[in-house]
């Protein structure tokens, strides 16, 4: 499989690293927006940019029917638009703020602990604390983020709130999101229940990039021949 590889810092460079060892082929490593010649050597892009470039740089490559798997946060205020494209244009797309394996299967822990404390919620504070390398550029991250929305989803809490933003306003409905920016840390996110009686915690930590780009990859692997848009849940039948 030829590969286009958009955004090429440094999980870009793990990304090619894995593709080649699972014997694919890079057509592709580019920094910018790609032209349509640059992409028509390609079966599949993986897109990990920045923010105010991801966008474009996906649309780019449904209109030019390039199957694309994006883990760039931060822009999902276009998030709707780019379905509407892909679906306008039949293509196929595939979006995750978090490609570890792992970590996807962290997701539906955290989903199913706030499901059965769901009924004594009262009780319970809800804390999320992430911690990444300091060149991250979103704070908090997409992956604290869409844990949130998956305990508010379930109505444990109504909203999540950042520590930067913390004031005397501050209800129990309110999930605070704790953000710390440090040295040569891959990523950590845990999830913490507090009550006056006991305290759960879960944690997912990540140790390098490659947990990330190996779950690119098989996302890209997965989505080829396929049409519609996806998420990590299909790819790993969860």
């Amino acid at each position: 499989m030829n590969i286009a590889i958009i955004g090429y810092g440094k999980m870009g460079k793990s990304i090619e690293k894995i593709a080649k060892i699972r014997n694919h082929k890079i057509s592709l490593c580019y920094d910018e927006t790609p032209s349509p010649f640059l992409l028509k050597n390609s079966d599949v892009a993986i897109e990990f940019s920045q923010p105010d470039s991801a966008f474009n740089n996906v649309k780019i490559c449904i209109e030019n029917n390039i199957p694309t798997v994006c883990g760039t946060t931060g822009w999902l205020e276009k998030f709707e638009l780019i379905q509407k494209i892909c679906i306008e244009k039949n293509g196929s797309f595939l979006y995750s703020s978090n490609f570890s394996i792992g970590m996807n299967i962290f997701f539906e822990i955290n989903k199913k602990l706030s499901k059965l404390l769901f009924p004594y919620s009262e009780n319970y504070e809800v804390k999320i604390e992430e911690t990444h390398h300091k060149e991250k550029i979103d704070k908090p991250s997409g992956t604290a983020i869409s844990l949130a929305k998956d305990i508010i989803n379930n109505k444990m809490k109504k909203t999540w709130i950042l520590d930067a933003k913390l004031d005397a306003k501050e209800t129990k409905d309110q999930i605070l999101i704790l953000s710390k920016r440090l040295e040569n840390i891959a990523g950590t996110h845990t999830v913490k229940y507090e009550s006056q009686i006991e305290n759960i915690e879960i944690q997912h930590k990540a140790h390098n990039r490659e947990g990330f780009a190996m779950g690119a990859v098989i996302a890209a692997e997965w989505i080829k021949n396929k049409k519609g848009i996806f998420s990590m849940k299909e790819v790993l039948e969860i």
